[in-house]
């Protein structure tokens, strides 16, 4: 079993942690980012180190204990380092730009795509790699993969959105039926 939860998370500086009731609140500047535990898990601040300790010795228990000390780990690297996913656009004809707060993609469909930027995150465009960068991992993934869903690569030629680390799987084509 992993024990993820064992490990102390470290404080960058810069970033002050403070307890507010079961919540903890991360804040950086103006930048605040909380994690509401429901009192699933107990907490300790002990200067720059938060740990989280066990309040049983259920399944469940340990579950939460690992699932919270990632959550809170990755809200510190995100104040401190910020995520980003690239993508790739591979097709002739396709293409993308910002514009204002909307990813304008031209996917081979007989219409544009209007992609809304949401708040929090920073995507550009260079030639045919998009950059999706923010503090929060999961609005960084899910904003890729709404992305990547407008129109995944397909396995013959490899055309669509894919992720710049992301390897295709080519088919053969057809087989010509002459002898």
């Amino acid at each position: 079993m992993s024990r993820i939860g064992k490990r102390p998370v470290t404080v960058a500086g810069g970033i002050d942690v403070s307890l507010d009731g079961t919540t903890l609140v991360a804040k950086k500047g103006n930048l605040e980012k909380r994690l509401e535990t429901h009192g699933r898990v107990n907490i300790s601040i002990d200067g720059s180190e938060v740990t989280f300790i066990r309040i049983g010795d259920e399944k469940q228990d340990a579950a939460f204990w690992g699932t919270y000390r990632a959550l809170f780990d990755n809200i510190i690297t995100g104040l401190d380092k910020g995520f980003s996913k690239t993508l790739e656009i591979n097709g002739v004809g396709y293409r993308a730009a910002v514009e204002a707060k909307t990813l304008v993609l031209q996917l081979g469909y007989s219409h544009p795509i209007n992609y809304v930027i949401p708040e929090g995150l920073d995507i550009t465009v260079e030639k045919n790699v998009i950059t999706v960068k923010g503090t929060d991992k999961q609005a960084v993934g899910q904003a890729a993969a709404e992305i990547r869903d407008f129109r995944p690569p397909e396995p013959y030629k490899g055309k669509g959105v894919k992720y710049s680390d992301e390897v295709i799987i080519r088919k053969a084509g057809k087989a010509s039926g002459k002898k």
